[in-house]
């Protein structure tokens, strides 16, 4: 591996191993997102507790501070809404100058196997590891479903992380599901990183599934409206952080979102 995209994956991967993403990227197909209409007053809290920030250009321009300490991975995948036809159908938006220029430590970008635009989409992912490759610059493929949540099952993921590897991605963003996700990622001969997906009911079915995911062979998560959507992000980021960094239990991370909960109401108060 290139000495640049070590370098690069040094500053997204920690010491540990592990790694903590927080996307903002969810308007590049669903616009105004609720808790998002503000990303960078949203962001400003929990950053902090993440070790990168997923975001487009657009949104990185327009709502994030420019001395932010965090690596940026940035989002290049596009072209779709949540009212089109299909969400698969995306293509690259960015060039590698815009990349360099905005001093990206990685990219990420959507597949879709097993869609309509499986193709494209794998083409997609496979002429930008081409690019940045050129560059230094590390891929991360996100296994994408749209809107078939029936496809978040071990088989079918296993597919989708090993054929996104093989092209060149050197992380793979992927659903966690609850038969067989080691298997998952024991079938990728790159790093895994766990997508949150649609809110969960609490937060402790948000820990569990996250804490049993490190226990399987992710490095770590890629996770967004699960943290800014909750009533309390800073405390929901503290606790993945002791999940994922510090190897905290269901139990522990829930006692520290807790404790985290509620010294921050007391602030308030104050």
């Amino acid at each position: 591996m290139d000495w640049g995209i070590k370098n690069r994956l040094s500053r997204l991967i920690q010491a540990d191993g592990h790694c903590f993403f927080l996307p903002i990227d969810h308007g590049y197909f669903q616009g105004p997102t609720r808790s998002l209409e503000k990303p960078g007053e949203t962001i400003k809290p929990i950053l902090q507790y993440c070790d990168a920030l997923f975001v487009t250009r657009g949104v990185l321009r327009s709502c994030v501070d420019a001395a932010i300490d965090k690596p940026v991975i940035l989002r290049v995948s596009g072209g779709t809404s949540v009212v089109g036809k299909d969400l698969a159908h995306e293509g690259l938006t960015t060039s590698i100058e815009e990349i360099l220029r905005l001093n990206a430590a990685a990219v990420g970008v959507s597949v879709f196997v097993g869609s309509d635009y499986e193709h494209q989409t794998l083409m997609n992912l496979s002429k930008l590891v081409n690019i940045c490759e050129n560059y230094g610059i590390p891929v991360m493929a996100v296994t994408a479903v749209g809107k078939e949540i029936e496809k978040r099952e071990a088989r079918y993921l296993a597919l989708a992380c090993r054929i996104a590897a093989e092209l060149g991605a050197k992380v793979v963003k992927t659903y966690w599901c609850e038969k067989d996700f080691d298997k998952v990622v024991k079938g990728c001969p790159v790093p895994v990183v766990m997508a949150g997906g649609p809110r969960c009911e609490s937060e402790l079915e948000v820990i569990e599934f996250v804490y049993d995911g490190m226990q399987n062979g992710a490095i770590g998560i890629n996770l967004g409206r699960n943290v800014w959507q909750n009533a309390h992000p800073v405390a929901m980021a503290k606790a993945l952080r002791a999940v994922v960094h510090e190897n905290a239990s269901p139990k522990e991370a829930r006692e520290i979102f807790n404790e985290t909960k509620g010294s921050r109401k007391v602030a308030s108060k104050a």
